[in-house]
């Protein structure tokens, strides 16, 4: 059964919106790489769609999806974004010969029952408990940022929370507001 989702999804290849199209009943928009830099219609198309529907952002754990979630965050209305994470997992994807440059499985090589995990906070039907936010000021009284080790910290953290573990501070923050809030932090932080 696929898991109805309400706000757009976007992901950054046409292998990713084929494989979400087979688990979620959603509008799943491929946003072709980084050909979206150059592409003003889509991007018009998807303030769009945000502003009216809202939009999940979904995007490889490498260099290159870190680029074009930064990207969509910049042109999305910020208020209408929701940020999902697929973890850092290595290997190589079942269609192509080697793996990536930074050997990361992308959307496409997660696996359905992961993904389906990773979507499960955002079903139509779901009601979500949050504790309380966290903020950029609890990551800085924690040591996760502001010190010399902190980047190294903060991707332990986000190693612990599933996450990429180059993601920013900000990114971060959002994500564990969205993954549950204090309570997801607080058990995160205590295994770092």
């Amino acid at each position: 059964m696929k898991i109805k989702i309400d706000e757009i999804v976007i992901v950054e290849g046409k292998y990713d919106k084929i494989k979400l199209d087979s688990l979620l009943d959603a509008t799943v928009i491929s946003v072709n790489g980084f050909g979206l830099f150059k592409d003003e219609e889509k991007k018009t198309v998807l303030r769009a769609l945000a502003e009216k529907k809202g939009a999940i952002i979904l995007c490889d754990s490498d260099g290159g999806g870190t680029v074009i979630r930064r990207h969509l965050s910049s042109i999305l209305p910020k208020n209408r974004c929701k940020h999902l994470y697929i973890p850092e997992i290595f290997g190589k994807e079942r269609r192509k010969s080697e793996p990536s440059k930074e050997g990361k499985l992308g959307v496409e090589g997660i696996s359905a029952e992961l993904l389906r995990e990773l979507f499960a906070p955002f079903e139509s039907s779901a009601e979500r408990k949050i504790s309380a936010p966290v903020s950029t000021a609890d990551l800085f009284e924690d040591g996760f940022s502001g010190t010399d080790d902190a980047s190294k910290k903060r991707a332990e953290l986000a190693k612990a929370l599933g996450l990429p573990s180059n993601i920013s501070s900000k990114l971060l923050v959002d994500a564990i507001n969205v993954l549950g809030g204090r309570e997801i932090y607080e058990k995160a932080k205590g295994s770092v």
